[in-house]
């Protein structure tokens, strides 16, 4: 609660902004024009605290019935925004076009304290009712903006922090507000950033949600944004009108309303039809193909679609968000009551949320990760041939198995084999079976063989590529034909299978050697999947999290010290070799703390040879390490005097071939063979720092501007 001092010396520096008076603190002009909405359009007085109106359930209830998709739309969403921000002291709310809160995300002992102030389902925060706040004043300003403490209104609201960003219709029609409010008493420079991201997924999933039958067109300048947030996103109709656009695509189209685009033909953007677009989309297994802009020679990387269909990844989506959203309107644990559901209706639903849910939890915000998850979430519905490619660790099995789970065939089994564990001798009888008395030492019952039992399921192939010539001819006929004959055996078995294929090498690279056959591998390969190795992931910290919390009730926290040493670790062995170090940490850890004694030397000592330079960023969440990348500081003219002549000569070949690349530095580590935190070290080491406009813009994007 504020001292009577600090109300009266609040109270006196609303008077003396509103009549232009020298003030105690600074104010914004948002603020300023807002505490003057406030005293003399609305005649609030800073010095009378009056709390919100708050509706009747019944009132609530139709506010929620008609922002019932935005709701929707925002659940997920808000609980991974808040789970990623891992602050007990703070909520994430979601208020209407009127200020009026229809949903809200929050632990409940904050939940609870924060309602005697108002902050609650059904309470309205206009600035008319609640003086300036993060979401009237959003409201109002149709910006993102932050309102600190002393910024609000009323001195009763002087303890709490809001970040806010307004949510827009494909219209261009502001539908409500996203705010984060805590209690920090520091001013979170990346929260604005992390909500202004949430907010674009948003805003994606309401096109989503009311186009369902529209074909989609997703499009950006740089191909490895296409499948990203930042991506151009546009609702076509079969005849190629254009029925939705989000902020991003008027944007990249150099356009100021969505009124500019939406009822035209999508050939007035592109210089291709959606016809072509989609055509060339599968046949380049949809990575993104290259189109130009109708009136300019501006290039564009796009993947277009068709509309999905009743089993596709976008509905079971939505049953995933229905599923996971255990959250309450006030607090985290306390139940909601669900609409009642027929039985079917809910043997259905169960599967697919389960098994989405199971392919998010293999994800935590990195941009690739993310979008070869939703990529591979799409294919597996129409059941075509998919090759996971990455390094020994990275989780292919684990990730075969989650997109089993999703599949039209998630009822039947999940069957792995690893090509390259089995001896030569035995993959055959393995794979195709045999039948009784085959041969000595056979089964007196014979065996079915993984292809028979992964009939109707999914059958996954690990390490592909260690197949042996002879049994790659055997598994093409299998395929082709949808049928297998055990060994010894003379009749043949029909079957059905969703077959997912994995291995760290090149086969196509092998295809060219002679290795591998060349049709297998065109049969094999529908589309290619690549998991990224984790040394290249931006969303470690919170998958470090993640693999605490599943491997103890309690798990123990991370000292700052051996957070650090595992972001700077290069991990060779990936996810395996990471869950292994956590697992020895935990069983190590005699306290609540992880310290950098219970982590193997080698991590440690890995640290310790960088001088402590972090090589990833210690963000509490993957959005939140976009955000602190793109606030950072910059240091000013780099002091190259202690660089000698070849190290000047080197980082001026990294300079250039980060020019070259418009300092995408994956690209660039690409190109040089090298992973993407070597590079980051080796450009702390010659002094080079991301430009303040690359890293603004970083900003800007996110908050949509």
């Amino acid at each position: 609660m504020s001292s009577l001092v600090d109300i009266d010396s609040h109270v006196r520096d609303v008077l003396n902004i509103v009549n232009n008076q020298p003030a105690s603190c600074s104010m914004s002009h948002s603020v300023a024009q807002s505490w003057t909405r406030c005293l003399v359009e609305f005649g609030l007085d800073p010095g009378r605290f009056v709390l919100p109106p708050v509706l009747t359930q019944h009132e609530l209830n139709v506010r929620r019935e008609a922002a019932g998709d935005l709701i929707a739309c925002s659940k997920l969403e808000m609980t991974t925004l808040y789970q990623q921000l891992a602050d007990p002291e703070l909520a994430v709310i979601l208020v209407d076009a009127n200020g009026v809160i229809v949903h809200q995300v929050s632990s409940v002992p904050f939940g609870e304290a924060v309602a005697a102030d108002g902050l609650r389902p059904g309470a309205v925060w206009s600035e008319q009712e609640a003086g300036t706040n993060g979401m009237g004043t959003c409201l109002t300003e149709r910006e993102c903006l932050a309102i600190y403490q002393h910024e609000h209104f009323y001195p009763r609201y002087m303890s709490l922090t809001c970040s806010a960003a307004p949510i827009f219709d494909e219209r261009g029609a502001i539908v409500g507000v996203l705010d984060v409010t805590s209690r920090s008493r520091m001013l979170q420079q990346h929260s604005l950033v992390l909500v202004g991201m949430s907010r674009q997924m948003i805003e994606n999933r309401l096109i989503d949600s009311r186009y369902r039958r529209a074909n989609t067109v997703h499009f950006h300048s740089r191909p490895e944004f296409v499948g990203t947030l930042h991506a151009g996103k546009l609702a076509v109709d079969d005849d190629g009108i254009v029925l939705a656009a989000n902020r991003s695509a008027l944007f990249q189209l150099d356009l100021r309303s969505p009124d500019q685009l939406c009822g035209k033909r999508i050939e007035e953007a592109f210089s291709a039809t959606l016809e072509d677009m989609i055509a060339r989309s599968i046949r380049g297994s949809f990575h993104p193909i290259t189109v130009y802009s109708a009136h300019a020679s501006n290039r564009f990387f796009v993947i277009a679609q068709t509309p999905r269909d009743a089993t596709s990844f976008g509905n079971a989506n939505q049953v995933a968000t229905s599923a996971r959203g255990q959250w309450s309107d006030v607090s985290i644990n306390r139940n909601a009551t669900a609409r009642a559901k027929s039985p079917r209706e809910t043997r259905d639903a169960k599967p697919a949320a389960a098994g989405l849910d199971k392919l998010s939890h293999l994800e935590f915000g990195d941009p690739r990760m993310a979008a070869q998850s939703q990529l591979a979430a799409r294919v597996i519905q129409r059941k075509i041939p998919i090759i996971l490619r990455g390094q020994t660790g990275t989780g292919k099995e684990v990730f075969a198995n989650a997109l089993h789970s999703i599949s039209p065939n998630a009822a039947g089994a999940f069957v792995a084999v690893n090509c390259a564990s089995l001896p030569e001798t035995l993959i055959e009888s393995e794979l195709f079976g045999y039948r009784a008395g085959a041969f000595t030492g056979a089964q007196r019952e014979g065996r079915r063989g993984k292809i028979v039992q992964a009939n109707n399921g999914t059958l996954f192939l690990d390490e592909i590529g260690d197949m042996p010539m002879a049994l790659q001819a055997r598994l093409l006929r299998v395929i082709e034909e949808r049928e297998v004959t055990p060994l010894g055996a003379e009749t043949t078995i029909k079957v059905d299978f969703q077959l997912i294929s994995a291995s760290h090498r090149n086969l196509l690279d092998l295809v060219q050697r002679g290795l591998f056959r060349e049709d297998l591998y065109y049969r094999l390969n529908g589309i290619e999947i690549n998991l990224p190795p984790l040394c290249e992931r931006a969303d470690l910290l919170p998958l470090v999290q993640h693999i605490l919390e599943s491997e103890a009730e309690d798990p123990p926290e991370l000292s700052a010290e051996a957070r650090q040493a595992l972001a700077n670790y290069a991990w060779p062995g990936n996810i395996r070799q990471l869950r292994h170090v956590l697992q020895m940490a935990i069983a190590l850890c005699d306290g609540p703390e992880i310290r950098c004694a219970h982590l193997p030397a080698e991590i440690v000592d890995e640290t310790r040879s960088t001088g402590g330079s972090p090589a990833r960023a210690s963000a509490a969440g993957p959005l939140a390490q976009q955000a602190n990348a793109a606030a950072a500081a910059f240091d000013d003219e780099a002091d190259l005097s202690a660089l000698n002549a070849i190290q000047v000569k080197e980082r001026e070949t990294v300079l250039a071939m980060l020019d070259e690349h418009r300092w995408n530095v994956s690209n660039v580590a690409k190109t040089l063979g090298i992973s993407r935190n070597t590079l980051y070290r080796k450009m702390h080491r010659l002094h080079i720092r991301l430009s303040h406009d690359a890293a603004q813009a970083s900003v800007d994007d996110a908050c949509g501007k």
